[in-house]
């Protein structure tokens, strides 16, 4: 079986410092410690979107998918959760395994699929797992998350175990049956369950009224016996404040609920994606008008908490945060070829190991590298 790759000798400085508190407080209750940390957490996660896609677009990394003006949804979500539950991420909840502890240079690595990558190129890039952060691993077949969610939920229940299972999503997933499946024994069961949909109103390129006559998500949950919430997902203590109350309700006993938290996609489903193609972009001017860390900015600095001075140490920080990272990890080399038969059965078979030597004599004779020097995908 091949090893995990070797933890980084030192810690990038500030993010242990981003780390939600052990028994999320009521939104006016939060330190202002941590609303800091907060803000300085969607100010990297914004910084990292913006240099991964222009890594992307100069042929560094083959795919991204960003989470730009949905930072308040994805980090309000992140900092009401408790180290004891557990996350179904749908595809822009990479920021919830990061201040739970993913080293940042582990998730550069998963994009550049390189040997410091621990899933050694196998996933899709920017699909991320952490284990120990009870963070499930993503995946891009729409909704299949959400029956695991339910059905880890109703483990924690059966066992007596603490903690609260979050089923993420986006609005497409509601037209899969895997939604209605995992909402329809959530509610049976009364499962420790939170479904958050982050609806940032397109699935790819269709709309949301396009794939549901319901005037909202979180009045489904009606339906499946339970309580649907909405909030505004471009203010981060509103959805904070909305998701930290269904996961204490769920954590009492009181079942699941279903949170819709409204915000936008600014740029393209992925790298792949030109969404000029089939919406209005004067649409999405609108809503840059909303941009969560902006307005989280106007409310620190109406606290006092943030100033001049402070959004520019709290930047550069970010920029050379992620600038170290992509250094650290961006020219190790590809896994190696062994890790090709490694982790799928339990002992080597033979016949791929046959497999694996005819490749490699391949190999020697072409002077091909499939992986490309730089281990890229």
């Amino acid at each position: 079986m091949g090893a995990v790759p070797a933890p980084f000798s030192r810690p990038l400085p500030g993010l242990e410092e981003l780390r939600p508190p052990a028994v999320p407080p009521p939104a006016q209750a939060l330190g202002e410690d941590t609303l800091l940390a907060m803000y300085r957490a969607m100010v990297l996660v914004r910084t990292l979107d913006t240099k991964m896609v222009v890594l992307q677009r100069q042929g560094r990394i083959s795919f991204y998918g960003p989470i730009t003006g949905q930072e308040a949804a994805t980090l309000g979500l992140a900092y009401a959760l408790r180290p004891e539950d557990w996350i179904f991420p749908a595809l822009r909840e990479a920021a919830v395994a990061l201040v739970r502890g993913l080293d940042l240079r582990r998730m550069v690595a998963q994009c550049f699929g390189n040997v410091l990558d621990e899933t050694r190129g196998r996933q899709m890039p920017c699909h991320y797992v952490h284990k120990v952060g009870h963070y499930y691993a993503m995946s891009s077949s729409i909704g299949s998350q959400l029956p695991h969610a339910v059905g880890c939920a109703y483990a924690l229940q059966v066992r007596g175990e603490p903690g609260v299972s979050v089923a993420c999503l986006g609005d497409g997933a509601v037209s899969e049956g895997d939604f209605h499946a995992a909402m329809n024994f959530a509610g049976l069961w009364r499962a420790p369950c939170v479904f958050f949909c982050q609806n940032n109103q397109w699935a790819i390129s269709v709309p949301y009224e396009k794939q549901s006559a319901t005037a909202t998500i979180a009045e489904k949950a009606q339906a499946y016996g339970f309580e649907g919430r909405r909030c505004d997902g471009n203010d981060i203590l509103a959805v904070y404040e909305t998701v930290r109350e269904a996961l204490e309700k769920a954590r009492e006993g009181g079942g699941p609920t279903l949170v819709e938290a409204l915000t936008y996609r600014v740029l393209g489903h992925t790298t792949s994606d030109d969404p000029s193609r089939y919406r209005d972009e004067a649409e999405t001017a609108r809503w840059k008008e909303r941009d969560p860390i902006a307005r989280f900015g106007v409310q620190l600095r109406a606290r006092g908490l943030l100033d001049d001075a402070r959004e520019a140490e709290i930047r550069r920080w970010a920029r050379e945060t992620v600038e170290r990272a992509i250094a650290e990890v961006e020219h190790a080399p590809p896994p190696p070829l062994e890790s090709l038969i490694e982790d799928i059965t339990a002992m080597p078979q033979p016949r791929l190991e046959r497999q694996l030597a005819e490749l490699r004599r391949a190999l020697e004779r072409t002077g091909h590298d499939p992986l490309g020097a730089a281990g890229h995908r």
